[in-house]
């Protein structure tokens, strides 16, 4: 039975083949030599049987309400790559700057405004790909004249955004280890500013961005965890009757389980979280958290208009927000 196999190339490059050879099976990181659409190519495996199906099967299925079509048969893997074979893809990538820095001299020579961020040989010499970022659409046409008519290959420019860019050249980030999207994280997600503003970080862009210019891809790992932990906690910004009488919620403290108070009296405190509910329960109220006010605002829509009899802060007491105001919980990115 033959097994799926994943092979990348270089930068985040991957494709899709099997493996033919029961006897011999496949392993991980082995260099192979593969069929590609115009040529042979080399690359390492990455993931084989099961696993690489999974992802196989992700990366070709049609988006829902979508006629399904009939996926094209894998091709298989040729060989493992021989020792002569690692020599000759070595090789090129050594060459690969030398031609990046001639390509950049011939994109000047046509005033064209591009930024040449990469160049990537095809194993066999057959296709030259080079990728470039750039503000507006560049006619490159003229271009890829000169460049075939130069390497005597077949040229293919790509266009990329700054975080494939930087996918592709790596790095070293402010966590002081190598870039996610250059070594595990291979699909770049949507990332945006409402995932600092749920964990309250600094808005300063240079405290927030990554080498690519863009928000961190990180602000994502930790953002559920965030949500999910201030629903617990009552909203800042918000007054609480408690022993010491009418409090301003300062700030909150999810890690330490603590709530930052101030009375315009008695001045202010830190108490814990448990603290609070009993001094709160003891007065005989309740201590609304961020995900019971959302419950309740999404109940008081579906009620339809509040009692124009009641006045807004009788309502607010009754636990239903006042009309034309929202008192929901941290704001979820979009």
């Amino acid at each position: 039975m033959s097994q799926t196999v994943e092979v990348r190339f270089k930068g985040t490059r991957k494709a899709y083949f099997v493996w033919e050879d029961e006897a011999d099976p496949i392993r991980l990181k082995e260099p192979v030599v593969v069929e590609v659409e115009r040529g042979r190519d080399l690359g390492r495996v990455t993931a084989v049987g099961d696993m690489a199906a999974k992802k196989c099967g992700s990366c070709t299925s049609c988006a829902v309400g979508e006629v399904a079509e009939e996926p094209a048969p894998l091709k298989p893997v040729l060989r493992r790559a021989t020792p002569e074979d690692l020599k000759v893809h070595h090789d090129i990538r050594l060459s690969e700057e030398e031609v990046r820095q001639k390509v950049i001299q011939r994109a000047r020579a046509h005033d064209l405004l591009m930024k040449v961020s990469d160049t990537e040989w095809q194993w066999d010499r057959s296709k030259l790909t080079i990728y470039f970022t750039a503000d507006k659409r560049v006619d490159f046409r003229a271009l890829v004249r000169d460049l075939a008519s130069l390497f005597r290959t077949r040229i293919e420019l790509r266009q990329i955004g700054v975080r494939d860019e930087a996918a592709r050249l790596s790095g070293v980030g402010r966590c002081g280890r190598e870039y996610c999207c250059s070594t595990w994280l291979k699909e770049l997600s949507p990332v945006n500013l409402g995932l600092a503003k749920d964990q309250h970080l600094s808005l300063n862009p240079s405290q927030i961005s990554g080498g690519c210019g863009r928000l961190l891809c990180c602000l994502k790992y930790e953002h559920d965890f965030y949500v999910t932990a201030r629903k617990r906690f009552p909203k800042e910004g918000k007054t609480v009757r408690t022993s010491v009488g009418a409090e301003k919620v300062i700030a909150v403290d999810i890690f330490r389980e603590r709530v930052f108070l101030r009375n315009e009296e008695h001045g202010s405190r830190i108490i814990p979280l448990t603290q609070l509910r009993l001094e709160v329960e003891q007065l005989g109220d309740v201590l609304p958290t961020a995900e019971e006010r959302s419950r309740h605002s999404v109940r008081a829509a579906d009620h339809g208009p509040a009692d124009p009899s009641k006045s807004p802060s009788d309502l607010h007491r009754h636990g239903r927000p006042p009309r034309g105001r929202r008192d929901d919980g941290p704001e979820s990115p979009a």
